[in-house]
């Protein structure tokens, strides 16, 4: 048999490989699973910053704090334990980077939580050192919109000059066939209709001279005129409809659809008032220090909002509008003092002599707002739902009945009223709601 001299040192080259092979196995499964107890959770994480820091937090701009994208990179990871479960404690120890924080913006003292975990600050700091997510493209929509959906190649100008052509060439043909007729009715001695009716009595003049249909003809004519001018007359000052552009886009949509806010948050005055009044600015900026630009939907634009130009960009700009109004300072966080009125358009606007009081029917009867004003939560653009006529108003009030439940002014009244009517509930205009003094003084 013949010797090998060298399976001694290759059985030992294969061995060491054996070894080095299982060692890097090893480590890197320790690494793998060693990993999401330091990098926590970043889906997880932004959650939770969307609950507890979003208030006063951005990813990537100066808001109320500072920018929160890469912070594990600007400071240690136990500091930024003790900083978040209590800032004020970190603050009081003369500690030089939170010292520094709270001088650099206002010494505005961080909100501390002390609730949460480390493994929950580890799940919000892998958001927040989280790449940033490419958004989506546009909805295929948006293609059709823009180049009108025809995929057949030909395109609609093509077919109409086609359709022109062939019109063209039958109008020729029919003058010519028309002549060529002419001809042969001349050349036979058959005379045309045309020298016939010259002959004959105008249709005007036949009209003219039969009475009887001289006098229904004015009649119709007058009536018809009066039918119209009524009409006419009846709208002047009713602007159902009336949807004035406004120097600064605002959607109902959005903000009482979309994000539910209620109405009296911003027209507070309709509780206590006659008026529902124009909301400050400053109310405004209650939301919109820390929303600085408009995100959506998580879909994208719908069709619809595409096609009118309702873009996250538009609305974005939209807010700028307000900044500039309000003179925030977006990038120091501060008013400027140069402010700047909005001229917002009237929408719905009443006669002076009639009355209305809006704490009246929304504190005391308990109207919904859309009662008046439709379905608001839909509108992208605010517009006059209703009518706000005499008529209107008074069918309301005949077919309302008075809201009595907790209101003691209306208690003694609405009993005597009840025995009188022999009815259990009384409607407004049975409580008096259809005496002239009521809404005109």
């Amino acid at each position: 048999m013949k010797k090998v001299p060298y399976r001694n040192l290759i059985s030992k080259v294969l061995g060491v490989s054996l070894v080095v092979a299982l060692l890097l196995s090893n480590s890197l499964l320790a690494q793998e699973t060693a990993a999401p107890s330091g990098g926590g959770d970043a889906a997880k994480g932004k959650q939770l910053f969307n609950q507890n820091c979003a208030a006063c937090h951005s990813l990537n701009k100066k808001m109320t704090g500072p920018a929160l994208a890469g912070v594990t990179e600007k400071y240690d990871k136990e500091w930024l334990y003790q900083w978040i479960k209590n800032s004020p404690a970190l603050i009081k120890s003369g500690d030089a980077d939170a010292l520094k924080i709270y001088n650099e913006y206002n010494q505005a003292a961080m909100t501390p939580f002390p609730l949460l975990s480390n493994e929950d600050i580890d799940n919000i700091l892998a958001y927040t050192d989280a790449p940033p997510v490419v958004p989506k493209a546009a909805p295929a929509a948006a293609d059709a919109v823009a180049g009108g959906g025809d995929s057949s190649g030909i395109s609609n100008e093509v077919i109409l000059g086609a359709l022109a052509l062939v019109f063209a060439l039958l109008v020729v043909m029919l003058i010519l066939v028309n002549k060529t007729l002419r001809r042969i009715a001349e050349a036979n001695g058959v005379i045309l209709e045309k020298e016939l009716a010259e002959k004959r009595t105008p249709i005007w003049k036949a009209f003219a001279q039969n009475q009887f249909l001289v006098l229904v003809f004015a009649i119709f004519l007058l009536l018809g005129s009066a039918y119209f001018a009524y009409g006419w007359m009846m709208q002047v000052g009713v602007d159902q409809g009336y949807a004035p552009i406004q120097p600064i886009h605002y959607s109902h949509k959005i903000h009482a659809g979309d994000n539910g806010i209620e109405c009296k948050y911003c027209h507070s005055s309709a509780r206590v008032s006659k008026t529902s009044g124009i909301p400050s600015l400053n109310v405004c900026m209650n939301c919109h220090k820390s929303i600085y630009e408009y995100k959506g939907n998580p879909e994208g634009p719908s069709k619809e909002d595409l096609a009118n130009g309702y873009t996250n960009e538009f609305y974005t700009n939209e807010i700028k509008k307000l900044y500039d109004a309000v003179g925030w300072d977006e990038e120091n966080q501060r008013y400027t003092g140069e402010s700047s009125p909005v001229e917002w358009v009237r929408i719905h606007n009443l006669p002076d002599f009639a009355y209305f009081n809006h704490s009246q029917h929304v504190s005391v009867a308990g109207v919904e707002c859309q009662t008046c004003h439709g379905p608001v939560e839909e509108m992208e653009i605010m517009y006059q739902y209703s009518p706000l006529t005499m008529g209107w108003c008074i069918n309301c009030h005949r077919e309302t009945n008075v809201k009595v439940e907790g209101n003691e002014y209306y208690e003694k009244i609405h009993a005597e009223l009840s025995q009188k009517y022999g009815v259990e509930k009384l409607t407004a205009a049975q409580m008096g709601g259809l005496e002239c003094g009521k809404c005109h003084y």
